[in-house]
């Protein structure tokens, strides 16, 4: 059985070659296998590998990619298994890679934070792209265009990049609530196949994203399928940048297997794009099973599981998905937690063949007794595999079970109990059976090493025989204990049996650590492994000692018994032990159990002993088919068969990578063995197909070691240990005997466990050493007095004998770092007490005599004042003296919290506190103990620690002090002077007063700084907290967009400013309008009645703007797309009557007052005149508003003023220079014409008549230019004329002709004189101007000609090149005088003030114009209008404009 193939979270951690000769997956470790019949191994990574790809380009089969989280990505040669280009780009650990299917030297790679790199091997050349800081999940190029890559991310998103433009998102995709765990292009293009995309072609105008597209594009885009942990499969176009179907995960239940309700279903949705199934997608399920997807089926169910038998589906969630074309059919590759790889058939959908892997150190194996092939495998990746080994069919016929196991499985025992009809499969205090497995309430303390049923014994025994267990299970772990369990009653508390050791034997003193426990077969004995070495017999059922083997002395890890089914009995009582050294021991305890005595025997001398391995056993197995005959495991890397009576070695196996761990021989075959080791494996060996006989010594030990270490050790993660499984207090047994003194420890183990919080935690427990402690208090003679640069005392202690551990067996240097000790505060005082012995000596004498001086009144001997040490033992002053020396020595060397702390002992707190202030190094502590020196020392030394703090830019914490002392307003002060505004404005609100001024100050000073900043939100929040909400409203509406001016109307409205509450949301509408949101406009305004009038207006724009778009669709195109309300209009009806009729039923202006008071309200609205410079949706406003005043007008029967509103649009979008525009008011307001108007109005009011013919004037002047930009047919293109088309014809004319006849009203002889009179007065202006100017610009030359001389050729220059050019103007026109000028513009105004007043007021076309237009026409014109247009000409074309436009007519 091979390793793993995958570590659990592996995106894209397996590939096939196209060719399909090649199959490789990532092992989650630093390697990972490719497979052809054999299979290889490429090895080179220091990290997990998170990705693994082939090259699918024509030719480069064999080359294949691979990145690991140390942030590298290498090329190999799988033919050659060798590393061909290695490089390493990013900077995070690479999370997805792909190799892409076009390019054939590209690898595109992406890593945790959102780098995408592409690589281009073949000539060096990189490129990054960071399209989005997120998480990426994975990735995948494009099989049809080679620029575009697809990314999907931990948050949802997916996007689609073009690498040919760097930073070019094409396409970011939302619809996914959780990670992309896989993306998949469809392996035909175009996006013609899926009935979703027909279905959403013919809705009705809806683009999205505002864009717009063509039907066409269909067939250029691709489809791409993503998967993701929110259960969902979307099917995206890439050419709309949408989903256009979603499959939703089926429920479907897992066939086969016990599954526990407890356990939440984990979710891996991987999805794969057959290539031969354009219309069909594979993706995993809930529990392993996998469904194929016809997206062209009808109705919800569009899936078929894959597997048509029981266990041909994974048994846990599927990882990757792969598929190759070999001899016309399609395989497909699947990888799954339960670590197989499955081959499936995708035209049966039946599964082909199945490979296991395992994804964890092989800890134990097991064969049943009942059924003989079972092999039962304990393996550290979670699992127990019962391996049928005698399966002809499929030698890879394995059954896994996982339910509820939360950490590795390290022993495993199979055992026939006969009540049941199916063996009991146990694994660190667990079992099967068909159901969900049991748990016994005893938990060990540390790891489980070892499992073996016996027979029961106290108290088990003592009750009744009818409740008596048939067998129990006993266990033994790191802790050093063995545990008694009742399989049947497994809730039930476990039994120590070291009390019945202790009461049966009558033991007092200290048991051994247990490390190992073996009972002989018949159960007659048991034999109990210690971690000193020795190994106790002890006779059931009481357990009483029979004998101790005093030979091994380090840690026994294997223990077995001879079977008993030999033809010599005496072997049964043969006992092989292997311990951490390299020797197998075997004893024969015939005598000591047939001649058993009252004292328990010591056996120091071995019946054979099986030298030859060179590392510590770990597992042994005697042969069934033999006798004699053992099997042993060594960390060596070999398996070596022993001939135990002859103490010869018969066959070593060398075929691991690794240290092996488990042994165990064939119940059928007495040829075969099976081992399990380290390197995730477990091989079945033949004995007679060996070449070795012996284990490897010398050179060839050292190679194989060398083999084992190619794979590089990277350190174990560490990971807290949860605190619900923190044990109590431990068995005073603890004290001397740890976890892994006895197995040593479980390896380093580089295969994930799919239990993720607890994966590595147990590793880092199991790699704990014990270590033997001797508890004492030593501090008396331990100081530090480093700082003095002696040497410490020797201290010799007598402790209990440490085993030296092998340098594999030392803890993590992380623990066996000693605790530093803190720093002596009398290092000069310790530093005399440990000199040498004279020099004490002396010092006892000096004391004395000090001493016995000071008892008798007498002066201090002058030779003490030498030893200040010695102040320790006399009096106080001494003891000061000696506390200054030792505050001075810690002053020069830099360690001021010493000397503070002397001080404070010594009682000088207040000197203290002074010299700390005036050095500034103040510090909590000191602030803490001067309320000690009292209230003034308190207040004096929290202001200097305040001011320290502001030098030191700490201003939150020194106001934190100054509160301390109750100085609020200066805390606040503090605080507000350096910015710290929001903590200021929390330590008033908290301290002062609500009234208190100082708050609403600091509200409206750290508003006027936001609001400098351009914060505004934040600003208007502290205006509202000074309670000033107009201020509020004012900076909120500064920013000017539509969201900002809709909220400060709805915060000034709130505050009771209607007015400006109105005045905001007008201007909010106003610019929803520019971007043509008439509903958000009508949902702005609506909630003001005093805009009612504004909101006919808005209304009346909307339905202008969309007769205008209907009239003109082509020519109203806008980036934006509308947003207009979905009324009902009543097209037969005329504009204005349409209007009102929306404006009764949708704005409610149901009654005369409202037309009125809406009337009212927009009359004292005055827009400015238009130009040519104005903006057109500007022009188009104040349109609408004249409009609608018309509409109203025309509603209250005031036609007088309809009239005059109606003009006022027309002329407005005349000045605009928007004759288009003009052209279409005048056709959707009048398409008849005025006559109906002019019906209405009252004759007898002159101003209203005088509107109306200028309106008929304007109407007649769109009317002449229609005529003119609309020659008939003949005029264009010449035809064969027949009787039918010389009829059509002159019916034409005859309507050309009296359309004609009505632009008569432009030919107005009053109009043309006073247009005439205006022109001259223009003229005469503009002259005026240029001579003005002209005299400024020489006035201004003649000043700064006086400015100095270093100018004055350049302005001579000048100034003549001026006089050039005037004289040259004058020679072509002759000179006017001001005076004459003056006298021209006085007679023009006194002609114009000849004509009367009704003509000036309203604005008419240009007559002369008119007349050019009309004459233009020719024959189409009417003889009489054109003699009439001629004779206007003659008499008032005396412009040169007009003189040189009429030039061909008037000659």
């Amino acid at each position: 059985m091979k390793p793993s193939p995958l570590s659990c979270h592996s995106r894209r951690c397996s590939d096939a070659s196209s060719d399909g000769r090649l199959f490789g997956r990532a092992r989650g470790r630093r390697d990972f296998g490719v497979r052809e019949v054999g299979e290889g191994e490429l090895i080179g990574h220091t990290d997990r590998i998170s990705g693994f790809a082939f090259c699918h380009c024509p030719g480069q089969s064999s080359l294949c990619a691979s990145s690991s989280d140390d942030g590298s990505v290498k090329i190999w040669d799988s033919g050659t298994l060798s590393p061909v280009l290695e490089y390493s780009l990013h900077q995070n650990p690479i999370s997805a890679l792909h190799w892409s299917p076009l390019v054939k030297d590209l690898i595109v790679s992406g890593d945790e934070k959102g780098v995408i790199v592409c690589y281009w091997h073949n000539r060096s050349d990189s490129q990054q792209f960071f399209p989005e800081p997120r998480t990426v999940f994975c990735l995948t190029c494009s099989p049809h265009h080679e620029n575009l890559v697809a990314i999907g991310y931990k948050d949802g998103m997916v996007v689609i990049i073009d690498i040919s433009r760097k930073r070019e998102v094409v396409h970011r995709l939302r619809g996914h609530e959780d990670e992309i765990h896989c993306l998949a292009w469809c392996p035909v293009p175009g996006e013609e196949r899926l009935p979703a995309w027909q279905d959403e072609l013919q809705e009705e105008g809806k683009v999205p994203n505002g864009e717009l597209t063509q039907d066409t594009a269909t067939k250029k885009g691709c489809y791409l399928a993503s998967g993701s942990k929110d259960q969902t499969i979307r099917i995206w176009s890439c050419t709309r940048g949408r989903s256009v179907m979603t499959l939703k995960l089926p429920p479907t239940k897992r066939r086969g297997g016990a599954v526990d309700p407890a356990v939440k279903e984990r979710i891996w949705l991987t999805v794969h794009w057959p290539a031969g199934h354009p219309t069909e997608i594979v993706s995993s399920g809930f529990g392993g099973e996998l469904l194929l997807w016809n997206l062209t089926q009808p109705g919800k169910r569009k899936w078929t599981l894959l597997g048509s038998s029981e266990g041909q589906n994974h048994s846990r969630i599927v990882f990757n998905l792969s598929s190759v074309k070999h001899q016309d059919r399609e395989l497909l590759f699947s990888i799954s937690m339960d670590r197989d790889v499955k081959c499936w058939d995708l035209s049966t959908l039946d599964c082909s063949w199945t490979m296991p892997s395992l994804g964890g150190f092989v800890y134990s194996l097991a064969f049943s007794p009942v059924d003989t092939g079972c092999l039962a495998i304990g393996v550290g990746d979670s699992m127990i595999r019962v391996w049928n080994t005698l399966s002809v069919n499929n030698i890879y016929d394995v059954k896994t079970f996982w339910q509820s196991i939360k950490s590795k499985v390290t022993a495993v025992s199979v055992f026939w109990i006969p009540f049941f009809s199916s063996p009991f499969l146990f694994f660190s205090l667990k079992f099967f059976q068909n159901k969900p497995p049991q748990i016994s309430s005893t938990y060990h303390k540390k790891t489980v090493y070892t499992l073996a049923w016996g027979p029961p014994t106290p108290p088990l025994i003592s009750g009744e025989e009818s409740e008596q267990p048939s067998a129990t299970l006993y266990s033994c772990a790191g802790e050093g204990i063995v545990f008694q369990h009742n399989p049947w009653k497994l809730n039930g508390e476990a039994n120590d049996i070291n009390k019945v050791i202790r009461d049966t034997n009558s033991i007092k003193h200290k048991l051994p650590a247990r490390t190992e426990v073996s009972w002989k077969p018949d159960g007659k004995l048991l034999a109990l492994g210690n971690e000193d070495g020795s190994i106790e017999i002890f006779q059931a059922p009481n357990l009483k000692l029979l004998c101790t083997i005093q030979q091994h002395h380090k840690l026994i890890n294997a223990i077995r018994w001879h079977h008993e089914h030999g033809t010599q009995p005496e072997l049964s009582y043969l006992i092989a032990s292997g311990s951490i050294n390299a020797t197998i021991y075997v004893h024969n305890l015939k005598n000591v159990v047939e001649n058993s005595s009252e004292n328990p025997l010591t056996i120091t001398e071995p019946f054979r002993t099986l030298a030859g391995h060179t590392a510590k056993i770990t597992s042994l197995s005697w042969s069934p088919h033999h006798e004699g005959r053992l099997v042993s495991a060594c960390y060596d890397g070999t398996a070596q068969v022993w001939d135990v009576m002859k103490e010869e070695p018969l066959c070593n196996y060398r075929g691991h990578q690794g240290r092996l761990l488990s042994v165990q021989w064939s119940p059928v075959d007495s040829d075969c063995v099976y081992t399990g080791a380290d390197d995730f494996s477990v091989h079945k060996w033949h004995i007679s197909k060996q070449e070795h006989t012996r284990p490897p010594q010398g050179k060839k030990s050292i190679e194989l070691e060398k083999k084992r270490s190619i794979q590089p050790k990277v350190k174990a993660k560490k990971k807290k240990k949860p605190a619900g499984r923190s044990p109590g207090k431990q068995d005073a047994n603890d004290a001397m005997n740890g976890d892994d003194s006895m197995k040593e420890m479980l390896l380093e183990e580089n295969g994930v466990s799919d239990h993720e919080g607890e994966k590595e935690a147990q590793e880092a427990e199991l790699a704990d050493k014990v270590s033997v402690t001797v508890s004492g208090d030593t501090s008396s003679s331990a100081c530090d007095y480093s700082s003095f640069s002696l040497p410490k005392p020797s201290v010799t202690q007598k402790a209990a004998p440490v085993k030296k551990e092998s340098p594999k067996e030392r803890p993590t240097p992380d623990a066996s770092l000693k605790k530093r000790k803190p720093r002596s505060i009398l290092p000069f005082s310790t530093l005399m007490d440990h000199r040498s012995k004279e020099e004490m000596h002396q010092d006892c004498l000096r004391l004395a005599a000090c001493l016995k001086t000071k008892d008798n009144n007498e002066d201090v001997a002058p030779d003490l004042k030498d030893c200040i040490h010695l102040g320790l033992f006399t009096d106080r002053d001494s003891l000061h003296k000696m506390i200054d020396m030792e505050g001075k020595h810690h002053l020069e060397n830099g360690h001021a919290e010493l000397f503070q702390q002397l001080m404070l002992w010594k009682g000088d707190m207040k000197g203290v506190l002074q010299a700390a202030a005036e050095r500034g190094e103040l510090t909590d502590q000191l602030v803490a103990m001067s309320p000690m020196v009292g209230y003034q020392a308190w207040v004096w030394t929290v202001e200097a620690f305040a001011k320290q703090l502001c030098f030191q830019e700490q201003y939150v914490k020194a106001a934190s002090h100054l509160l301390s002392i109750h100085k609020v307003y200066e805390a606040i002060e503090l605080l507000k002077v350096n910015n710290f505004y929001r903590e200021a404005i929390v330590m008033a609100k908290a301290r002062l007063r609500p009234e208190d001024p100082v708050l609403k100050d600091l509200y409206t000073s750290w508003a006027a700084l936001l609001e400098k900043d351009g914060h505004y939100s934040m600003a208007a929040k502290c205006y509202l907290g000074a309670s000033s909400p107009y201020d509020a409203v004012k900076v909120l509406s500064k920013k000017g967009d539509v969201t900002s001016l809709k909220t400060a109307a709805e915060l000034a409205l709130i505050s009771g400013e209607e007015e400006l509450s109105a005045t905001l949301s007008l201007r909010c509408a106003q610019d929803l309008l520019l971007s043509r949101n008439w509903v958000g406009a009508q949902e702005v305004l609506q909630q003001h009645k005093t805009l009612f009038g504004q909101r006919l207006v808005f209304c009346l724009n909307e339905l202008l703007c969309r007769c205008l778009s209907e009239r003109n669709p082509c020519e109203r195109k806008s980036p934006v797309p509308p947003c207009y309300h979905s009324w009902e209009l009543n097209r037969e009806a005329s504009f204005f009557d349409m209007v009102t009729e929306v404006w009764q039923n949708v704005l409610g202006m149901d009654t005369t007052e409202q037309a009125t008071s809406a009337q009212e309200q927009l009359r004292r609205i005055e827009h400015p005149p238009s130009t040519s410079n104005t903006h057109p949706k500007q022009v188009l406003f104040h349109i609408s508003h004249d409009l609608a005043l018309a509409a109203l007008s025309c509603h209250l029967g005031t036609w007088d003023e309809a009239v005059k509103s109606i003009l006022g649009a027309v002329t407005r979008s005349f000045d605009a220079g928007n004759f288009t525009l003009m052209q279409e008011l005048c056709s959707i307001v009048l398409p008849e014409g005025c006559d109906d108007l002019r019906d209405k109005l009252d004759s007898t009011n002159s101003q209203s008549m005088d509107a109306c013919r200028s309106l008929e004037g304007f109407v007649a002047y769109r009317l002449l230019y229609d005529l003119w930009w609309n020659p008939p047919k003949d005029c264009l293109v010449p035809k064969c004329e027949t009787q039918s088309d010389s009829r059509t014809d002159c019916v034409d004319v005859v309507d050309r002709q009296s359309k004609l006849k009505g632009c008569q009203v432009l030919l107005s002889e009053e109009m043309a004189a006073l247009q005439n009179t205006q022109r001259d007065i223009a003229e005469v202006q503009e002259t005026l101007a240029e001579m003005i100017r002209q005299h400024q610009q020489q006035r201004n030359n003649l000043q700064e000609n006086t400015d100095g001389n270093t100018q004055g050729s350049n302005l001579e220059q000048s100034s003549e090149t001026e006089s050039d050019k005037s004289c040259s103007d004058n020679e072509a026109k002759q000179p006017v005088t001001l005076p004459e000028l003056t006298k021209q513009l006085l007679k023009a105004k006194q002609k114009l003030a000849e004509f009367p007043d009704n003509l000036k007021v309203f604005p008419f076309p240009d007559v002369l114009e008119c007349c050019l237009v009309l004459l233009h026409l020719g024959s189409q014109c009417p003889p009489e209008l054109q003699e009439e247009a001629l004779a206007l000409l003659r008499k008032h074309g005396d412009a040169a404009v007009h003189k040189k436009a009429g030039r061909s007519f008037l000659t």
